[in-house]
């Protein structure tokens, strides 16, 4: 049994061939390091948008209704 194994085992590593990357493998990395500092870039710069605009009033909605709203006015009757 023990034959058996160590001689398929040989057979596969004959068997598989060795193929080179396109290019070193530090380069994934530093393009994959290089891709992310230019989102977080992206996202630093809009970060302050908010900032530079003038707060707006929010319109009243007479629609809404708020947790103490859901009596319609009933609790003030008695």
């Amino acid at each position: 049994m023990l034959y058996s194994l160590g001689s398929a085992l040989l057979a596969t590593e004959a068997l598989e061939q060795h193929t080179e990357l396109p290019m070193p493998a530090i380069a994934y990395g530093l393009i994959a390091m290089g891709i992310l500092l230019t989102l977080m870039l992206v996202t630093v710069s809009f970060s302050n948008v908010r900032n530079r605009h003038e707060a707006v009033e929010e319109h009243l909605d007479p629609h809404k209704q708020h947790a103490n709203n859901h009596d319609h006015g009933e609790a003030n009757r008695h």
